[in-house]
């Protein structure tokens, strides 16, 4: 899911995923140059479904933590945003845990 989050004054696009029964949240911005990951409009898993992929630059990501694991990143991982579940609603958590 696509949503904007507030960073340095600026909005700035973001993303949730749910890996392994855990939610995640990423700025949704390469490492390699600020674009976007996602190939079609929310969609950010390569085709085995086990890594997030950047559709510009074929960098690939992992789901849980955002290391870099190959292409064109350079070892730059993705941003974390943290996100929580709370009674079935994936919200940002303010309080960062």
């Amino acid at each position: 899911m696509r949503f904007t989050v507030r960073r340095q004054g600026e909005d700035t696009p973001a993303f949730v995923i749910r890996f392994k029964g855990q939610v995640r949240g990423w700025l949704n911005r390469c490492g390699h140059l600020p674009v976007e990951l996602d190939w079609q409009p929310g969609e950010f898993f390569d085709s085995s479904g086990l890594y997030l992929i950047c559709a510009t630059h074929g960098a690939l990501y992992a789901p849980d933590t955002g290391q870099c694991l190959g292409g064109r990143c350079n070892g730059q991982g993705l941003v974390a945003v943290a996100v929580a579940e709370r009674d079935g609603w994936v919200v940002i958590d303010e309080e960062g845990g």
